[in-house]
C-alpha cells in the first residue's frame, strides 16, 4: 500500500488525495505535523529524493527558521534540519513503494494503478 506524506491543512496535499481517490487508490497518510519524522523513516526517503531536494524552501517553517540555520546547508546540516522540523519536508510525498513522488501537480498520478 502506498503512503502520502502530508500537512493536513495544505492545499497540495489535499489535491494530492483527492486524485488517489478519483482513482481508487489505496493508500495509508502520514501527517507529519502529528505522526512526526522518525530517523528511519527520513532515511528511507533520502535513499530515493536527494536531500537538497527534500527541503521545502517555500515553506512557513524554512522562512520562520533564523538566518544562520539556512547558511552553508550540506547533507548533514540538512538531515539535522528535518529530523528538528519535519515540517520542513516538501509534500507531499507519495511512496509507492517502488518510488517516492514529491509534490503534486494536476495528472502527476495518472499513470499511477490500483
Amino acid at each position: 500500500m502506498a503512503t502520502l506524506f502530508v500537512i493536513k491543512n495544505c492545499d497540495t496535499c489535499r489535491k494530492a488525495r483527492q486524485a488517489l481517490d478519483e482513482k481508487g487508490l489505496p493508500y495509508q497518510v502520514h501527517d507529519l505535523r502529528e505522526d512526526g519524522l522518525s530517523a528511519a523513516l527520513l532515511e528511507h526517503i533520502l535513499e530515493r529524493v536527494p536531500v537538497m531536494e527534500a527541503i521545502n524552501r517555500r515553506s512557513t517553517t524554512w522562512r520562520n527558521l533564523p538566518e544562520e540555520d539556512k547558511q552553508d546547508i550540506d547533507a548533514n546540516k540538512a538531515r539535522a534540519l528535518l529530523m528538528a522540523n519535519p515540517t520542513l519536508l516538501k509534500r507531499p510525498l507519495l511512496d509507492t513503494g517502488d518510488e517516492i513522488r514529491v509534490g503534486y501537480r494536476d495528472g502527476d498520478y495518472d499513470d499511477l494503478k490500483g
